[in-house]
């Protein structure tokens, strides 16, 4: 959320402030601090040149309400306000095309809040007004987001200026209102909660709502063809995501409602979330949870695929999945060499996260690691790709690390004659070569552990500062695309003492 930018000509900065051209000259020789012009740095690219000098449009209605000459051609809210004031009235709730609002009858006319972060939406709801000729409501306030002196901060457009918005002040308000003002957590902001509130009622207790990402689990956990295990998962997580929103508003309610406690703000906590029957406990059990996601992930079930692309977005370390990796299918590479091995087969809600928004040619799995694989059509310009997530560890085997290969990720080939693209965790990434400032360590460390062991469940906990140096300067380097580092050459780097430091 901010404020909208509007640039006004040389034209329309006369019309605000009703001079004529002559004025228009006169005005920076008066007043020193007449706003200058200013590049209009939110002109697409595509726009036209303006034919003269443009000036921020913000800046300018800001000068003239504290300009005494111009005082009542400026912001109506940043004008003094008047010696002798009628006290204000709540008027009411009222339903927007851009949200929920209140109306307050004060001194000044009726100002409107509009209960709502949506950007533009003070503008737009002054431009609405002023079309259907209002005559009542001189100023729209809506809600930037954040906190301030006074209160939270507002953006204000007056129907007299509707295409101009500018910060305004809670307190400000709230004196020309005669009252402290209600406020909504955001996820309780709902016309359904704001409607109840009236002046001097208790704060209204409403439920949190659940969220597509809840909605999405709940249903999939009410899919009788998922064993319990997976539908305890399914549960845990959307139990989790449901805490984690009531503790959000529990925590807006705590900067807000402290704020105004601290600062003497006129503010009232309009509602709250029913603080008896949360936090919800949940499932905390990794072992069962992991293996429930396994079943969701290798199920073809449109609830699984729809789940498992929640679970990617909010807690990947359930499945058994690394790092999404894609590369270039060609031919004489090592990923051709490891997709030898690769098997067809039919689609799984882990080959579904993969292949979304591509066009797939094929889906695979790798037999070792149980990996999901997608083959992407040939694009007619530089081929197909291969898409997979990095597997978490490498099968047990009785090969040893044989050579590091570099083509597109870090890859693994072993004594026995294997290729495997390098374990990695989903949120972590396998990369060489100059980093403008950071280094591959990850690479460093993924590669140090399997040398000692190839089937070592990878962990890249404190990669940055435990990654041998002489391998992170190997990785360092700028190597070609199918690069292979040998056993030897990995042994050596690792064996290299890092340069003493000057």
């Amino acid at each position: 959320m901010g404020i909208s930018s509007t640039y006004l000509s040389k034209a329309e900065v006369q019309d605000l402030l009703g001079v004529s051209s002559f004025g228009m000259w006169r005005l920076p020789r008066q007043h020193k601090d007449f706003p200058a012009p200013e590049k209009d740095h939110y002109r697409g690219p595509f726009a036209p040149e303006p034919d003269g000098p443009v000036w921020d449009g913000t800046k300018m209605y800001e000068w003239a309400a504290a300009t005494p000459e111009f005082q009542h051609r400026g912001a109506f809210l940043e004008r003094p306000l008047p010696g002798q004031r009628q006290p204000g009235r709540c008027l009411g709730y009222r339903d927007t095309a851009h949200g929920p609002a209140t109306d307050w009858q004060t001194s000044i006319g009726v100002i409107r809040m509009l209960h709502t972060t949506e950007r533009g939406a003070a503008s737009a709801m002054a431009v609405d007004l002023v079309a259907v000729h209002n005559r009542e409501i001189v100023t729209v306030c809506a809600l930037f987001g954040d906190i301030g002196h006074t209160g939270p901060a507002l953006i204000a457009a007056d129907t007299a200026q509707p295409g101009i918005e500018y910060e305004a002040r809670w307190g400000r308000v709230a004196d020309l209102a005669g009252q402290s003002l209600p406020w909504w957590p955001d996820l309780l902001r709902r016309p359904e909660v704001i409607r109840l509130w009236e002046p001097g009622s208790p704060a209204v207790v409403a439920d949190v709502l659940a969220d597509d990402r809840e909605q999405v689990l709940r249903r999939a956990a009410r899919n009788t063809a998922f064993s319990e295990p997976a539908r305890s998962a399914l549960n845990a997580m959307a139990d989790a995501i449901r805490n984690q929103r009531v503790e959000g508003v529990a925590t807006d309610i705590q900067i807000f409602g402290g704020h105004s406690d601290r600062m003497q703000t006129r503010l009232v906590i309009a509602a709250q979330h029913d603080e008896t029957i949360h936090p919800i406990d949940v499932e905390e059990d990794e072992e069962l949870l992991e293996a429930g996601w396994r079943e969701i992930v290798a199920s073809s079930q449109p609830d699984a695929v729809a789940a498992a692309d929640v679970a990617l977005g909010y807690h990947p370390e359930l499945l058994p999945y690394g790092r999404f990796t894609d590369v270039r299918a060609k031919e004489g590479t090592v990923a051709e060499r490891w997709a030898r091995r690769l098997t067809v087969c039919d689609p799984t809600a882990g080959h579904a996260t993969l292949a979304e928004g591509k066009e797939v040619e094929a889906f695979f799995v790798d037999p070792l690691t149980d990996m999901p694989v997608v083959r992407t059509k040939d694009d007619g310009d530089k081929g197909p790709k291969w898409l997979f997530y990095a597997p978490l560890a490498l099968p047990a085997g009785r090969g040893e690390l044989a050579s590091a290969v570099l083509y597109g990720t870090v890859w693994i080939t072993t004594t026995d004659g294997q290729v495997h693209p390098a374990p990695c965790t989903p949120g972590d990434h396998l990369w060489w070569g100059d980093g403008w400032g950071d280094r591959p360590t990850e690479a460093a460390y993924v590669v140090n552990q399997l040398l000692d062991n190839l089937a070592t469940p990878i962990s890249l906990r404190d990669h940055w500062s435990k990654a041998p140096a002489g391998l992170t300067a190997l990785f360092n380097e700028k190597h070609k695309q199918g690069t292979e580092l040998t056993r030897a050459t990995l042994l050596h780097a690792r064996m290299t003492p890092p340069p003493p430091r000057r």
